[in-house]
């Protein structure tokens, strides 16, 4: 163990403080809900592409959405199951797999952003000028959409965790349950003018492009449900801008209370459990708001209940 702790890539991470009692309870919930995730997620993204009925723009940037929950929750999840079965042992994590894990957790989040916004652009042509909708939202567009969804947040977290994998270190231990790119540049001793310039502007690029472009696209749709007396057509937008929005609107709670509980060294606790919940809870939601939306999915829902309430019958 000496020898590790000399090695100048070899970094601690600090510990969620969980009691012995309560370490296999949070393992098994945890546990359970990381396997909700995986199978609802994965199941919509099979369903989906094996329903030719469901080759439509709407569901084929729900993929993007189920993929990119079942990416977040796989990079926090069983990392902190693994800390959890060893809560008395020192966790010991290499750079490089640090710095791997802080774009990961930074791609996540920026395409969670970039991918939304394409699917209220989507929701808003197709509201909004459902007569072109078909000619504009081909299935070459939707594919280019998410190149450049993923593309961009690829390249602004490439850029952003460079400028911090460039820095030299002074110090060893990682002040949260798993890597990002706050907790790198914490290990140096360098200025960080640098990044805290890049950040910031990383930061305003993403959530301002994201917020304005969502509440001028909602915006519109809301003009025209309003000059509209089309019943059906404000019950539909309606459904599915509420859903949208309410998705929106958890991603951006989550963001804000991990930011604002990082101002709060004294909170570090409760910053870490926001911190995983946001790579728990949301990926989870999204799968259930997501997929109750999709008529084939209640219909295979219904049916296993029928199933299931057929079978006690037949066993009574």
């Amino acid at each position: 163990m000496d020898n590790w702790t000399l090695d100048t890539d070899l970094l601690i991470l600090e510990a969620l403080k969980v009691s012995p009692q309560s370490s296999l309870p949070a393992f098994i919930l945890l546990l359970l809900t990381y396997i909700f995730i995986m199978v609802s997620n994965i199941g919509l993204v099979v369903l989906i592409s094996t329903s030719r009925s469901l080759h439509q723009p709407m569901y084929l940037l729900l993929c993007n959405m189920s993929m990119n929950d079942v990416f977040g929750a796989t990079i926090i999840v069983p990392h902190v199951l693994r800390d959890l079965l060893v809560w008395k042992s020192e966790r010991y994590v290499h750079y490089v797999s640090c710095a791997v894990q802080a774009f990961c957790v930074h791609l996540h989040a920026s395409v969670s952003h970039t991918v939304l916004m394409i699917m209220a652009f989507d929701r808003y042509v197709a509201i909004c000028n459902p007569l072109r909708y078909a000619a504009i939202m081909t299935q070459r567009t939707v594919a280019s959409l998410s190149w450049v969804a993923w593309g961009s947040a690829c390249v602004l977290v490439l850029v952003l965790v460079g400028l911090s994998v460039r820095l030299s270190r002074c110090r060893k231990v990682v002040l949260n349950l798993f890597c990002d790119n706050a907790s790198l540049f914490s290990l140096t001793c360098e200025s960080v003018l640098i990044n805290n310039i890049y950040g910031l502007t990383y930061t305003v690029v993403l959530l301002g492009s994201s917020m304005c472009s969502v509440a001028l696209t909602y915006l519109k749709i809301a003009v025209v449900c309003l000059s509209s007396r089309n019943k059906l057509l404000n019950g539909k937008a309606l459904q599915t801008c509420t859903t949208h929005m309410a998705v929106y609107v958890m991603l951006l709670l989550s963001g804000f209370i991990i930011v604002i509980l990082h101002r709060f060294p004294q909170l570090a606790d409760h910053r870490k459990v926001a911190s995983v919940l946001g790579h728990v809870v949301l990926p989870a939601l999204n799968a259930v708001i997501y997929g109750l939306q999709i008529k084939e999915v209640r219909q295979k829902i219904r049916g296993l209940f029928r199933k299931n309430k057929v079978s006690s019958v037949d066993v009574g």
